[in-house]
């Protein structure tokens, strides 16, 4: 037995599958884009020309192209607002813009017109990157199949498939549609739609799903559902649906948009119309309503409430997190439960050897039997074998090379190993030599697998997900932020689940859900008044991410989908930061009340000047543009290192 552990160099594993390729919208293909960019540039040329002293002829043309390119856009839709009897704040900046070139502050007025178009653009672009994502999805399912017939076989597009035809599936193939096995026997990778770290063994009878990885064995597939209502199709329908339902989010100071904006205009209109009824001249009503536009202007309020959450969404970004705007830097401080996936989220999402346990009479050490498992396994393609093959590498530990090997899906593998046979094999409950073994592991949530040599077994591996070194902390600093155990929404056995949320502190544990139940699951608390986080990487995520409150994809190995469906990604894929962005959100929303509280009493002041005491025109533009500077300086505090450091500490001991 002592062949079996020759040395010899270990051959290179299989590197990884390449990604399937992205529909991709392009940038500048969206209109709002162009349209930003142009005004952009207008500006950047203007600019230096204006702060040089350059003639007015020079950069004034290009100001107010500035003016025409970026707020065209807002200011028509601001109008079609105007026809249903809603006066929209984008409309009202536009105002804010004229009223102060009118008075002299182009340099002002432009640079709001193009803060105003580039946050369009970056909206727009935002909606055609996650719906690029959920049309990519269904590149998932495979555009033919083969169909049985009486005939023999044809190939088809699957959308032609129709319930009770039966298809043959071949090893390596994408299944076409969602069915139930008639014969055969293989693995299928079914981790997009269940999010099950392992393939799963089918045999007949089993039901499978369009979308997954066959692996090894040939199928015969009898058509359950039609392509539209398979369940990667209805993945799609819940994540559009989703984004299209969800309430409107707003901004701290969005909610009393309507009534600020109608009472400037009104204030705005009497300022002006009441002296003139009253005799006054034209001029100076007109330069007092005007003054008045220009203090009373929300431009204070809008930089009051951006910089503060526009520095955390830097600094968040420094330490790899990327928030995707100001409105979910603001949601993520207001959660108040959490749920998260398992797979890929609380785990790192790659098998590995946890146990290994040699039989007692077998005289074999813990690296024995390792490395004969190792050698069998290593022409294998299958991750447990990945995993096997890894765990002997990690111990430095050469492998035989294997003859005669074949593999049985669902039962495991068989290979010659220096003149033994060796067997990889899924355990038998009816053994006696390793059940105990087996039932131990399988009580602790692993994958157990049995070694055997010459027909002899000799030990049990046991193989799980293994923990993300931050679950445990990080479920424990989001308990604190909550004041509730974070949930656990898995696709994966209960058993393994239940084995999981013990190691991390996790409170309730919903297990083998498909995508459709993790979304209803959030929906549920939703609709109970919950403001859920939900975290989580895969494409059966991504109608929960859709559905929560707030959403956050793991960033190095999320599907495109639940990047792009998530409001925040998390880019090094490090657990600990989500306590910390949320801890950093809750300091920005305070600063943005903080600083509210100081644009008020300088617009309130002002105001009460220009109305009592004809405030002149250059000190109330002075201390307009002071309180801007004041409140945008206040919000840049996040921008420090100390703000990330004093966020995670928050996060930590909160």
């Amino acid at each position: 037995m002592s062949s079996v552990l020759d040395r010899r160099p270990a051959p290179p594993t299989a590197g990884p599958r390449p990604a399937p390729p992205k529909r991709r919208t392009r940038v500048l293909a969206l209109p709002e884009a162009r349209w930003a960019l142009a005004a952009l540039l207008l500006f950047l040329v203007a600019l230096p020309l204006d702060l040089a002293g350059a003639p007015a002829w020079a950069w004034g043309p290009l100001y107010a192209l500035a003016y025409a390119t970026g707020g065209w856009e807002p200011g028509w839709a601001g109008l079609q607002a105007l026809k249903e009897k809603t006066l929209d704040v984008d409309l009202l900046m536009i105002v804010a813009a004229l009223g102060a070139a009118a008075v002299g502050q182009v340099l002002d007025g432009a640079l709001l017109i193009v803060i105003f178009a580039t946050s369009g653009a970056l909206e727009a672009i935002a909606t055609a990157r996650t719906a690029d994502s959920v049309r990519g999805l269904l590149d998932l399912a495979p555009a033919t199949a083969t169909r049985l017939t009486d005939a023999g076989e044809e190939t088809v597009p699957v959308e032609h498939l129709a319930v009770g035809d039966t298809v043959l599936v071949r090893p390596g193939e994408r299944i076409g549609a969602d069915g139930r096995v008639l014969d055969g026997a293989s693995e299928v990778d079914q981790a997009t739609i269940t999010g099950e770290p392992l393939p799963v063994a089918k045999h007949t009878g089993d039901e499978v799903f369009a979308g997954t990885l066959n692996g090894t064995g040939a199928l015969r597939v009898r058509v359950e559902r039609d392509a539209a209502d398979s369940v990667i199709a209805r993945i799609v329908a819940m994540v559009e649906e989703a984004s299209e339902t969800k309430a409107p989010t707003q901004l701290f100071i969005e909610k009393v948009e309507q009534r600020y904006s109608l009472g400037m205009v009104a204030a705005t209109l009497a300022i002006f119309a009441a002296p003139l009824a009253l005799g006054a001249a034209f001029t100076g009503s007109l330069l007092r309503a005007m003054t008045f536009m220009i203090v009373a202007s929300p431009c204070a309020v809008v930089l009051a409430t951006m910089p503060p959450l526009l520095s955390a969404i830097a600094n968040a970004g420094r330490h790899g997190v990327l928030v995707k705007s100001a409105v979910v830097m603001e949601r993520l401080g207001q959660i108040d439960a959490v749920a998260l996936d398992k797979t890929g989220t609380l785990t790192e999402g790659t098998p590995r050897v946890t146990d290994i346990r040699p039989q007692a009479d077998s005289g074999l050490t813990e690296d024995h039997v390792l490395v004969a498992a190792a050698a069998a396994e290593h022409p294998s393609e299958h991750p447990l074998a990945r995993a096997v093959v890894e765990a002997a590498r990690s111990r430095r530990l050469t492998l035989a090379t294997a003859a005669d090997f074949s593999s049985t899906p669902g039962v495991g593998v068989t290979a010659t190993v220096g003149g033994h046979t060796v067997t990889v094999r899924a355990p038998e409950r009816d053994c006696p030599a390793t059940g105990a073994a087996v039932a131990e592991l399988e009580d602790a949530g692993r994958t157990a697998v049995v070694v055997a040599i010459d027909g002899t077994p000799v030990g049990v591996l046991g193989i799980a997900d293994r923990l993300r070194p931050d679950a445990a902390a990080t479920v424990r600093a989001l308990t604190a932020l909550t004041g509730a155990a974070p949930v656990l929404l898995t696709g994966d056995n209960p058993r393994a689940a239940r084995q999981l949320a013990e190691e991390a502190g996790l409170g309730e544990v919903r297990a083998r859900l498909l995508p459709q139940d993790k979304a209803a699951a959030v929906k549920e608390w939703e609709t109970a008044g919950r403001k859920v986080l939900v975290i989580g990487d895969g494409v059966n995520d991504a109608p929960a991410l859709a559905a929560a409150h707030t959403g956050i994809a793991m960033g190095r190995a999320g599907s495109d989908l639940a990047l792009e469906t998530a409001d925040a990604v998390i880019v090094r894929d490090e657990l600990a930061t989500v306590p910390a962005v949320v801890a950093l959100s809750r300091r920005a929303r305070a600063l943005v009340v903080q600083n509210l509280a100081i644009a008020a009493t300088f617009i309130t002041v002002l105001v009460v000047w220009d109305l009592v005491a004809n405030l002149p025109l250059p000190l109330g533009v002075l201390g307009h543009e002071g309180s801007t500077v004041l409140v945008g300086l206040n919000g840049l505090r996040l921008l420090r290192e100390s703000a990330w450091t004093r966020a995670r500490r928050a996060g930590s001991t909160a």
